[in-house]
């Protein structure tokens, strides 16, 4: 793990990019008491991503087609939830 200032990071970005995307653990901190992770992401790491996207649609269609519950008390939820 690598703990760099936020100074240094701001001077060096490009280069603690690189060493995050080759799994290097990279912290940034800022003042005495705030730390960050520098953590690339993918597209599995985004909640829109396609299959998110895909999922939607496909609940849309579902609600169009009158494939859905209504529900309209909390007595409702809990049984739909088994509770």
């Amino acid at each position: 793990m690598l703990v760099i200032s936020s100074r240094e990071f701001r001077q060096n970005q490009k280069l603690y990019f690189d060493k995050a995307d080759k799994g290097e653990q990279i912290i940034v901190q800022r003042g005495k008491d705030k730390s960050y992770a520098l953590t690339p992401i993918g597209e599995e790491d985004m909640y829109f991503n396609k299959k998110m996207v895909n999922r939607i649609k496909e609940s849309a269609k579902q609600v169009q087609n009158g494939e859905y519950i209504e529900i309209s008390s909390s007595e409702e939820i809990k049984e739909l939830l088994g509770l």
